[in-house]
């Protein structure tokens, strides 16, 4: 049988990158399994959001950022949405792109050995992969590579954990919503790291490339089984990091401590596949991020052709990998740029989704697939919630919130 599998992954591919992956270690190695709830809201949340990404792009061939342009008035309203996807898409992912790309390396190092290999080198050598994909692939053969990474990703983890054995019913405990003392940073750094504006632009754009016919229904199979995946993905994460460290009273920093850590636990296969699944993650986000810039800009440029969008596109992408892999080769923390990046996230996130709630009940625009009442019943809970987290995302960048 075919699997159904299509932009959806993109999305998983997006998420999951280092910075999730090291959420999700420290959640489990600081907290067990007592966090595994976060992210199954934070997995239905993002389908929920994802699937009316995926209905606009192929149910109305709009991008999220053409349907942005078209329906905002004119003037200093849509220049000052503009202004914001601008400084929390390509700013912050131009930022978050050297993590990424060390990310990778790390997972290579854990893989190789202490010493076996330069970091810099590694960077360098994600760095031309992920641009040469992004200057010569087109859509399909990006969206083979990606769907091909996140398999690996999956089964990397997957048997990292069956070799770990989790305790089960300490697993089911943990889907029981609960805060342990101390662990409110980390349950919404969880749900926080998994709902990402940027991939509501990508999942969009991505939907009307992938079926120009109109397929919504298929859209829909593809966000719920991708999405899924991923969150899946993270739990499993939590629950090597619960079954291997928190339970062994180890002290983890990072997902690379951690692969290390498991060789007298678990057995040397155990490291490999551990930094296996965070080279993968590191390099899908390596080429997601820019990617998913490079959509949201080039969508919000009038007057351009279809062509000339396409050249736009992947210049905005390369720039992006460009700024990435310089940052990372010069081992600079662009410390200034993430901190604008995630105020204008913190901004955006809420205001997005509650946007794509507007447009989905367009039914000029939707036709029968605009959303439902209980789609907007949902996304509205969604909405407070990223205001939520949004607030928090700005607090937290202008130093009042930790």
């Amino acid at each position: 049988m075919k699997l159904r599998i299509g932009p959806g992954a993109l999305v998983a591919a997006a998420f999951i990158g280092p910075g999730t992956v090291t959420t999700c270690t420290l959640a489990g190695a600081n907290f067990g399994f007592a966090l595994v709830w976060a992210l199954v809201f934070a997995t239905l949340a993002t389908i929920l959001l994802q699937d009316m990404a995926a209905r606009l792009g192929a149910g109305a061939k709009r991008g999220l950022g053409e349907a942005l342009m078209e329906t905002l008035p004119a003037g200093p309203v849509r220049i000052g949405a503009a202004v914001l996807v601008f400084l929390a898409i390509a700013v912050g992912n131009a930022a978050y792109e050297a993590g990424n790309l060390a990310g990778g390396a790390l997972g290579l190092g854990a893989i190789l050995g202490e010493g076996a290999h330069s970091q810099k080198w590694a960077v360098a050598g994600l760095s031309l992969l992920a641009g040469a994909l992004l200057l010569l692939g087109k859509y399909k053969t990006l969206e083979k590579v990606l769907i091909g990474l996140v398999i690996l990703m999956s089964l990397a983890f997957a048997a990292t954990a069956v070799m770990v054995r989790p305790d089960l019913g300490a697993f089911a405990g943990g889907l029981v919503p609960r805060v342990p003392e101390g662990g409110l940073l980390t349950a919404i750094a969880l749900i926080g790291t998994t709902i990402v504006p940027y991939n509501l632009f990508l999942h969009a754009a991505a939907a009307k490339r992938r079926w120009p016919d109109g397929d919504a229904s298929a859209a829909r199979s593809d966000t719920v089984l991708s999405v899924g995946l991923g969150g899946i993905v993270s739990i499993l994460i939590v629950s090597v990091a619960a079954g291997a460290a928190f339970s062994a009273g180890l002290e983890i920093a990072n997902a690379a401590d951690m692969a290390r850590s498991l060789e007298p636990l678990a057995g040397t296969w155990a490291r490999y596949l551990l930094g296996a699944g965070l080279l993968a993650a590191g390099l899908t986000s390596a080429i997601t991020a820019p990617l998913a810039a490079g959509y949201a800009l080039s969508e919000m440029v009038p007057n351009v052709s279809d062509a000339g969008r396409a050249r736009l596109l992947k210049a905005t992408a390369l720039v992006i990998l460009g700024i990435g892999m310089t940052v990372g080769l010069l081992g600079i923390r662009p410390v200034t740029l993430i901190l604008v990046a995630q105020a204008a996230n913190g901004l955006l996130l809420p205001i997005i989704a509650g946007f794509l709630l507007y447009v989905m009940n367009r039914k000029g625009l939707l036709g029968g697939h605009a959303n439902g009442m209980l789609a907007n019943l949902g996304g509205l809970l969604v909405v407070l919630i990223t205001f939520g987290l949004g607030l928090r995302g700005v607090l937290r960048a202008l130093g009042v919130w930790p």
